[in-house]
């Protein structure tokens, strides 16, 4: 019949890894006991992410990649990963505003790919965010060593120790700000949200004032970095494309914006102007600090590790040096917080999902923020940055970020071409589903009945779901054949995306792979790319699914020009994470391969979905409503 499609949810073979959960809606908002507070609000949520996003590497990035890269061009490189960024921010607030819960890229990937990937996607940014927090937490106490009168004047608790026993060095001062973060988190997202705010409103005023003081040197001095005989591209453009290569690295931090969804209190409007504000501030403040800088002083004479406070010393103001450190302080605070604020949704989204232990999941009914989750994210963001230098683990934080990036834009291609069709129920509805099944399939009886009784054969009966029943055959082949119509559609839409996908990796990969010869990459690259530009083509012809309109909450933001913008999106992230290189992967992959066992031995026989029933999204509210859910 296919009026109420109800299948049993698996946990066995391939079928646990392709099923899909259902968009947090009313109903299933109403299954917790407590739930998240809704307290954000846009200026908040550009707070976490200018704070998230602008972290101290900018003080550091812009002399590394003018010497090395760009030159005076950098302030074009900021903008061009600025504009690959906002590619991911796109789809980003698309699926923010209409799945708007906790769990970022995780919960879009569980809705909109199934329930493998998303695990995947969920456990390398459990990596991401607590290497990340804890590389931070190390950042922060050379800086803060020059308030004290150089490298080694912090306080004896403060100071790093070099423990000769055990071959480590050991860091008080980024666990304590570690712990201290921590317990900041757990008092409620209002007083951390204000808290970042405050610290990131330090961090930007020190950018103001570099960029204004900045200016006015550069007026008097008549900007001697951009009078040079190489010209405004002394590596060429090559070099400008490799320089937002590496400066793009500075923006992924907006996704710590999405994570808080479910605390926004108007998220179909908030969560993309909060995602899109706090990118277009970041742009703009890279590209204005770049500028100046790389105008004060050559390219090629700046300091690669205190580019910015050198540039104002050499003009007699040694002043800056001080305040530069306190920027960098506050950017790696700012930064800090915004490392540790996404990982306990996270893992409270997946614990709630079943892929976790319960413990994760629990809300405190006072702060209504995951006390559990994040004192556990910040014990082991607090172990890693005492004792472990995590320098070298830096490139597996990109990692996490990256392959978020990617599966969100894929999400984003299936929602528009191949929607879920199909949402899991609680067992607990079956008799509603089965109630529901025996009306419709005792209705279409009567209706026959009637038909060949009562009716000619030429007469219009159409049943109580509005559609037609014996009568009329042409236009019973007329629906017919617009619903083959709509499976081919479907089909040719799926097998597209996965040509994208699969064109995306053999192009990212030939092209990467400079220790083959010429005779196999052009080949592969010329494969790679005719699947990736028929894939292209062949979605940009067909139409988009009917079912996106109501797919999730309506009325938020939408995602343009797709399919191009985000299979541009996937080409530029496959391509920074092939080239992230064979260490950083070899080091992941082990991380990879310990989830994949915790998924098999816990999460695939514990997931809510094992004991699902799949029905027809046509047909889901009317069966809430006949059951009269109240979880």
């Amino acid at each position: 019949m296919g009026l109420v499609d109800s299948r049993k949810g698996s946990s066995r073979g391939i079928g646990c890894l392709i099923r899909r959960k259902q968009v947090d809606s009313v109903h299933v908002r109403q299954e917790g006991a407590s739930q998240l507070a809704k307290e954000l609000s846009i200026l908040q949520l550009v707070a976490i992410g200018v704070g998230s996003t602008i972290g101290a590497g900018v003080y550091v990035l812009i002399g590394t990649v003018a010497r090395e890269h760009a030159g005076p061009a950098l302030t074009i490189s900021f903008l061009i990963a600025g504009i690959a960024a906002a590619l991911s921010a796109f789809c980003y607030a698309e699926l923010s505003s209409r799945c708007p819960s906790a769990g970022s890229a995780y919960h879009y990937s569980y809705i909109c790919v199934g329930e493998g990937v998303a695990w995947l996607i969920g456990w390398a940014l459990i990596l991401e965010y607590t290497i990340g927090g804890a590389a931070v937490a190390r950042g922060i106490s050379p800086n803060l060593a020059l308030f004290f009168g150089g490298p080694d004047s912090l306080p004896v608790f403060l100071a790093r120790m070099y423990i000769p026993w055990v071959d480590i060095i050991v860091d008080p001062c980024a666990a304590i700000l570690v712990i201290v973060v921590t317990l900041l988190l757990c008092f409620g997202i209002k007083e951390s949200s204000f808290a970042q705010a405050v610290v990131t409103s330090a961090n930007v005023c020190v950018m103001v004032v570099v960029i204004i003081a900045g200016g006015y040197l550069g007026l008097r001095t008549g900007w001697t970095g951009y009078n040079l005989p190489s010209g405004y591209f002394p590596f060429g453009v090559n070099g400008m494309f490799a320089g937002s290569a590496t400066v793009f690295f500075s923006y992924i931090g907006f996704d710590s914006v999405a994570s808080t969804a479910e605390e926004v209190k108007n998220p179909q409007r908030d969560l993309p102007l909060g995602i899109g504000i706090a990118l277009s501030i970041c742009c703009f403040l890279y590209m204005m600090v770049s500028a100046i800088i790389v105008g004060l002083v050559p390219y090629y004479s700046m300091d690669p590790d205190t580019p910015i406070s050198s540039a104002f010393a050499s003009h007699g103001m040694q002043w800056a040096v001080y305040l530069i450190t306190a920027g960098a302080i506050t950017a790696l605070i700012s930064t800090l917080m915004g490392s540790i604020l996404p990982q306990p949704r996270i893992l409270m989204a997946m614990a709630r999902d079943g892929l976790l232990p319960p413990f994760f999941s629990d809300v405190n009914k006072r702060t209504q923020v995951p006390v559990k989750s994040t004192v556990g994210t910040g014990i082991a963001a607090a172990i890693l940055a005492f004792c472990m230098d995590v320098s070298e683990l830096a490139g597996m934080v990109s990692v996490g970020t990256l392959l978020a990036f990617t599966v969100v834009a894929v999400s984003i291609l299936i929602l528009r071409y191949v929607p879920p069709d199909e949402v899991p129920l609680p067992p607990s509805l079956q008799d509603s589903i089965d109630s529901i099944t025996l009306r419709y399939s005792s209705e279409e009886n009567e209706e026959e009945t009637k038909d060949q009784t009562n009716c000619p054969k030429d007469a219009n009966v159409t049943s109580s779901d509005g559609e037609s029943s014996t009568s009329y055959p042409l236009i019973e082949k007329e629906a017919v054949q617009a619903k083959l119509k709509e499976q081919k559609r479907r089909k040719i839409a799926a097998w597209n995306i996965a040509s994208v996908c699969i064109g995306v990796v053999i192009l990212t990969c030939a092209a990467s792979s400079e220790f083959l010869p010429s005779l196999v990459r052009f080949p592969l690259c010329l494969v790679g790319g005719l699947l990736l530009f028929c894939g292209l083509v062949v979605l940009s012809c067909i139409d988009q699914d009917d079912g996106r309109h109501s797919f999730g909450h309506s009325g938020g933001f939408i995602c343009p020009f797709v399919p191009l913008l985000p299979i541009c999106c996937i080409l530029i992230n496959a391509y920074l994470l092939i080239n992230l290189g064979m260490g950083t992967w070899i080091r992941v992959s082990v991380w990879l391969v310990i989830g994949v066992f915790v998924y098999l031995f816990y999460g695939r026989t514990h997931s809510s979905l094992t004991d699902a029933v799949y029905v027809s999204t046509v047909h889901a509210d009317e069966i809430y409503r006949s059951s009269d859910y109240l979880p």
